[in-house]
């Protein structure tokens, strides 16, 4: 997607307790290459299931068990531009999470930064012992933007300004830990962008900082496209303490119906990563939503509307829908017709694609998984993580 409007919402925030969503501008991405239409399998999933919230402890009582559990660590990206809002969802789901990751702090080209008004989520983040991350972007007003890529790449004397700035934010606010989330930058600038990250990193991991990227999703070298063109998973690999890969948006809302993370796909961009990249130091991108399309599809119709995964259970439960799951993608999908007599399709997640996901960790041995993005609900999730792993959790200021 080469326009942020066409990405989705940048994040939304529950506004009812009935699940109803505000959506606002996001990085909800699509791939460079659509994929063809889609063949499911039906397996029927009860809904009602899916709305129960059951603890750690009672499904995971056995204490050998428990000491088998590998250690990961987790990171959730949260909107902190409500402030109040972002602090009662870290307060939620803090306790599940190595590192909470603030998106974003924009990026000028003079090497300046556009702040955020985080102190409140901050102070949530460190009374719930996690890393506070910053992260710093190359979005502009509407769009991501490859022209103010260029000119940090190509002025060392703004991409030092940048530095000294991010170090004196994080310095200022008790960030332990950044982000680097540079997207749709132009093919050519690969090696400008390695450059940039060879210097520009080594300076914030010198004042005791964590640093990360985030790779959108390759399965070879020879990839191209405005999205992960630019990417070097080698390099990033290299310079970068850990990575983010963002193994989400195979849909997105204004293209066909499908799962937005089906498992075949993420196997391949793993099966590539591991080649590139050592194994821990590889985070793997995790969604918390889906989206809501209304039938049948085709180009011009109303975005489709994104819907987190309990709010897509109830949507399930109210209109009577049987839920199936796709064996293939290992993802959970319904119908239902609207007042108006149209016919709706759901992909969504649940407990039973979170697994997979949770396998997929388990077989690559990899660091973690990175969710996009908190303030979405999906309680069992935290549950069944819980079940699968042991979270690490370093506190605040290690």
């Amino acid at each position: 997607m080469k326009k942020l409007s066409m990405l989705c919402t940048l994040f939304l925030f529950v506004v009812t307790g009935c699940g109803v969503v505000q959506q606002n501008e996001t990085r909800e991405r699509r791939l460079d290459h659509p994929p063809g239409p889609r063949e499911t399998v039906d397996r029927e999933v009860n809904p009602q299931r899916l709305l129960q919230v059951k603890s750690g402890d009672e499904t995971q009582s056995k204490r050998d068990h428990a000491m088998m559990k590998r250690g990961i660590e987790t990171l959730g990206f949260i909107d902190p531009s409500a402030p109040k809002v972002a602090a009662e969802d870290i307060y939620k789901t803090a306790d599940h999470l190595t590192y909470v990751s603030f998106f974003n702090y924009r990026v000028k080209s003079d090497g300046s930064l556009v702040h955020l008004n985080d102190l409140t989520p901050l102070q949530a983040t460190r009374q719930k012992q996690a890393i506070p991350m910053m992260v710093i972007t190359n979005l502009g007003e509407d769009n991501y933007s490859p022209e103010v890529a260029h000119t940090l790449f190509t002025t060392p004397k703004m991409a030092d300004r940048l530095a000294d700035n991010v170090i004196k934010v994080m310095k200022d606010k008790g960030y332990r830990a950044l982000n680097i989330d540079f997207e749709f930058i132009q093919e050519t600038d690969q090696k400008l962008y390695n450059d940039f990250l060879g210097k520009f990193i080594p300076k914030v991991k010198k004042e005791g900082y964590t640093v990360s990227t985030d790779l959108a999703p390759k399965t070879s070298d020879e990839q191209k496209g405005p999205w992960a063109g630019a990417h070097d998973y080698a390099f990033h690999g290299q310079v970068a303490d850990f990575v983010v890969l963002m193994t989400y948006d195979w849909a997105w809302n204004t293209g066909p119906p499908m799962p937005v993370a089906p498992i075949p796909e993420m196997r391949k961009v793993l099966d590539y990563a591991v080649t590139k990249i050592p194994k821990e130091k590889i985070m793997l991108g995790f969604p918390l939503y889906g989206y809501d399309w209304i039938l049948p599809y085709k180009e011009g119709n109303p975005p489709a509307r994104l819907v987190t995964p309990q709010r897509a259970a109830r949507i399930a439960q109210q209109k009577a829908a049987k839920i199936h799951f796709d064996n293939q993608d290992e993802c959970p999908f319904f119908y239902y017709l609207d007042a108006k007599g149209r016919k709706h399709m759901v992909w969504f997640e649940n407990e039973q694609s979170a697994q997979a996901k949770f396998n997929l960790v388990k077989e690559y041995g990899i660091r973690g998984i990175a969710y996009w993005a908190l303030g979405r609900e999906f309680d069992r999730n935290w549950s069944l993580l819980h079940e699968n792993f042991n979270i690490l959790k370093y506190g605040p200021t290690q």
